[in-house]
């Protein structure tokens, strides 16, 4: 997802969206320990979708903006 469209989420859907991104970090971590995972390229993926939500938040929250 873009950043952009990150943007027009409201806090509480961009707080609801990391926690469900934190989720799926640990459900990989938890598959790549099992070994039966190839796809080590989510790994990065989600690392980035994380940041992205987690700066906009930080914009937001700095500037007040709720919406």
């Amino acid at each position: 997802m873009k950043v952009s469209e990150i943007r027009q989420f409201s806090l509480d859907e961009l707080k609801k969206s990391l926690i469900d991104l934190l989720r799926e970090r640990f459900s990989l971590r938890l598959q790549k320990q099992g070994g039966n995972f190839t796809k080590n390229h989510l790994f990065k993926i989600n690392r980035i979708a994380i940041a992205q939500t987690k700066t906009v938040i930080a914009e937001k929250s700095r500037t007040g903006n709720t919406k």
